[in-house]
């Protein structure tokens, strides 16, 4: 079966090997963690929350859902899947640090299988509502709830690490990347939906060019840009993709009203796909 159950887990407590039995992840320490009925794990101990209930609400991810999966976005999700996929080993795993509802992991999967690629998955995200909603809709991949700033994955076990529209915790990717891993990061352009941002606030700040120094421990790739233009027909997309971004609770109320009131909106998607790769073992 190409996709493969991750199984290179640590515990979140003290770093050990996690190893599954009887319904939970256990490391030889005792320590102990359940798998849900949905087949998702917790790996975010309390101690490591900066809040009671951190990351996307269950409202955001609902409408993060509706969003994705009615194509939207595809392009970027099929322009993802061709840089983990390129020169991967025969046999490989792949991290989503930040998985969101797993809609990215899922196209990912499908790639994998329609090319005979095995890949073992595993989707992380400090939100318990997206991890649910992840494992609801595909259990091939492991799903757990953690932390980029820790992450509950043995060192030099993972093969990709991806880093959608997320926090970027780079020491730990490189931490959990193999020898000539790499880490697929994609982020917002200067044009990222700029007809919707100009609609929501009074005025656009100016874009923060891309720093092409690579971050420390790794060594840049070919970068790849994604750039189509949307159109959305009706209230209720445009308020989806609203919840789905860091501008409904940056616009002003006098903002969101503005988009509240549309019918529809075509707007420019624009996106870049850097890739980095770790430094190979001396020959």
């Amino acid at each position: 079966m190409p996709i493969l159950p991750f199984t290179a887990l640590a515990c979140p407590l003290d770093g050990a090997p996690l190893r599954r039995t009887d319904g939970a992840w256990r490391c030889a320490a005792g320590h102990n963690f359940d798998i849900a009925s949905q087949g998702h794990t917790h790996l975010l101990p309390v101690q490591h929350k900066r809040s009671l209930d951190p990351g996307d609400s269950k409202e955001m991810v609902a409408a993060r859902r509706r969003f994705l999966n009615a194509g939207h976005y595809q392009p970027i999700a099929e322009a993802v899947a061709r840089a983990v996929l390129a020169d991967l080993p025969a046999t490989a795993s792949c991290l989503d640090a930040g998985s969101g509802e797993g809609y990215y992991l899922r196209q990912l999967a499908a790639a994998a299988t329609e090319q005979g690629q095995t890949l073992a998955i595993l989707g992380l995200d400090i939100s318990k509502w997206a991890v649910l909603a992840a494992a609801k809709q595909d259990p091939r991949p492991n799903w757990v709830v953690g932390t980029n700033a820790r992450l509950p994955v043995l060192d030099g076990t993972v093969d990709r690490v991806l880093c959608l529209f997320g926090f970027p915790v780079y020491a730990e990717f490189a931490r959990v990347l193999k020898p000539g891993g790499r880490l697929i990061q994609v982020d917002a352009g200067p044009d990222h939906l700029r007809e919707l941002r100009e609609i929501i606030y009074p005025t656009l700040k100016p874009q923060r060019p891309a720093d092409p120094t690579p971050p420390p421990g790794f060594a840049a790739c070919p970068a790849t840009n994604v750039r189509f233009a949307l159109h959305l027909e009706g209230q209720e997309r445009i308020a989806d993709l609203l919840a789905m971004t860091p501008h409904l609770y940056r616009a002003s109320a006098d903002g969101r009203a503005r988009a509240a009131a549309l019918s529809e909106l075509s707007m420019t998607v624009d996106v870049r796909i850097a890739v980095f790769a770790t430094a190979l073992p001396d020959a």
